[in-house]
């Protein structure tokens, strides 16, 4: 039997600045920019609304954007879904790498699974998004 509620986590080291991985992750307009599957983001009265490459539209409350911790958190809601709470947090790891990590608790525990695999594959395209970007910059 499938347990009820599921976690997942998902990490990622970033060879940039944490501030400057955080502008891209702390902004919940930016998500279409590394999240594979979303094509468009609207950010409307604490709600995020993502355009979904299959034509949904979901939408995600946005609970916490804390930049001090680095730290955002959504809630998605929709048909079929009990709970789905995502937490991104960017961390220093020195002064130019930081490590993004990704977390996700669920209720029923497949959709846990399901985001799992988006997750660890936006988090790379995340990683070589921003990497490329500051060598085009001529970043550090």
């Amino acid at each position: 039997m499938m347990p009820r509620r599921g976690s997942v986590r998902r990490a990622v080291t970033v060879s940039r600045p944490a501030a400057e991985v955080w502008a891209v992750v702390g902004d919940p307009a930016r998500l279409a920019e590394w999240f594979p599957g979303v094509e468009a983001v609207t950010v409307q009265q604490g709600n995020r609304f993502l355009q979904t490459a299959a034509g949904t539209v979901l939408r995600e409350e946005i609970v916490t954007v804390d930049p001090l911790a680095r730290r955002l958190q959504v809630r998605l809601h929709g048909p079929r879904i009990v709970e789905h709470l995502s937490t991104l947090d960017v961390v220093a790891l020195g002064p130019d790498r930081c490590l993004v990590l990704y977390g996700a608790d669920a209720e029923p525990a497949a959709m846990a699974l399901l985001v799992a695999g988006a997750a660890g594959a936006g988090l790379q395209r995340l990683a070589a998004h921003l990497e490329a970007l500051g060598e085009r910059t001529g970043g550090s």
